[in-house]
């Protein structure tokens, strides 16, 4: 019987943009895997690689230092085209690979055992797998144990997706809204696509809790969340920082059209109705900074933004104020 999945080119593009983990950096979770693997199958090189439209792109990686490839050239992309781990025990002698650059050159790839990482949903997003230089043979039970590690990359994946959302606000987490930074940042730098990063504090929360009680200020934010997620595109990233303070990511866009959407933002926050007895209402202060060649780190471009966000509230609050080199100036509509 078919496996739709498997055919479903969009669907699994989709699945693999639910985890967030291109262009993100290394991280111990995953090299703890690869160097498992390298341990346990005594090979000179493993990698777990994710495969895009395009590029196979590698999250981790022993033995090798490149970071992607192009998915027409990749070993990991058969992977993916089938539910059971790709072997190839002498790569000289298969005709899909006996010619490829990584066989007849550097790393002079012989032999491959590579598993797919399905998804809970049955998308395979990525592959898992020992390379080595001379040719091999694989027991059933190593086989096994390869596929084994390979649910356990799946099983840290989804673990981010749960760690990675708020659950009062539905905004994703600082952790979460600092990899995505991490992304645009190395988006950036690959191919220039303009991006900005607002912060905003709710004006005052202290007050509500003190006046009204902790339940009314779990109301503020849940309310405050929804409002601004409403007026977002699907690209841009909402994440909570911390207790009232909110980020967000804003892809593709330059530097007036980022100030006029944090003013356009400002105003909704202002204008929303609050459930509680009475009705509240509140304002919130922000800062803006665009990407530029410049931002080295996500520190500098938190500092940035995090700076002008302190003008907003040192001018009164309830404005935007832009981070300093920037086109500085403030857009606000002060009580």
């Amino acid at each position: 019987m078919a496996d739709p999945r498997l055919k479903d080119e969009a669907g699994r593009l989709a699945a693999l943009q639910r985890y967030e983990v291109l262009d993100t950096p290394h991280e111990a979770a995953f090299d703890r895997i690869t160097g498992l693997v390298k341990t346990v199958f005594q090979v000179p090189i493993s990698t777990l690689s994710f495969i895009d439209a395009e590029r196979q792109w590698i999250k981790s990686c022993v033995g090798i230092s490149a970071t992607q490839m192009a998915r027409d050239v990749s070993f990991c992309a058969h992977t993916i085209k089938g539910r059971e781990p790709l072997f190839i025990p002498d790569t000289t002698q298969d005709a899909r690979f006996a010619k490829s650059a990584f066989v007849t050159g550097d790393p002079f790839v012989r032999s491959y055992l590579g598993v797919p990482l399905a998804t809970p949903d049955g998308y395979n997003v990525g592959s898992l797998c020992a390379v080595d230089v001379v040719p091999r043979e694989y027991s059933s039970a190593q086989v096994e144990i390869l596929r084994a590690f390979a649910a356990l990359v799946v099983d840290e994946l989804e673990l981010r997706r749960i760690a990675q959302t708020d659950f009062l606000t539905g905004a994703v987490t600082r952790r979460g809204f600092t990899l995505e930074m991490e992304k645009t940042l190395a988006r950036f730098r690959r191919s220039g696509h303009p991006a900005a990063l607002l912060m905003l504090d709710i004006d005052h929360f202290k007050q509500v809790n003190d006046t009204y009680g902790h339940p009314a200020g779990d109301m503020v934010l849940k309310t405050v969340a929804r409002g601004l997620a409403d007026k977002l595109r699907v690209s841009d990233t909402l994440g909570r920082l911390g207790g009232e303070e909110f980020g967000i990511v804003l892809q593709d866009v330059e530097h007036e059209p980022a100030v006029d959407t944090a003013e356009r933002l400002r105003c909704h926050v202002e204008s929303l109705e609050i459930p509680n007895e009475p009705d509240l209402r509140v304002t919130a202060s922000f800062g803006i900074s665009t990407l530029n060649p410049q931002i080295e780190s996500v520190e500098q471009w938190l500092a940035l933004v995090d700076e002008a966000l302190y003008e907003a509230k040192r001018g009164g609050r309830n404005r935007v104020c832009v981070a300093a080199g920037m086109d500085a100036g403030v857009r606000m509509s002060g009580r």
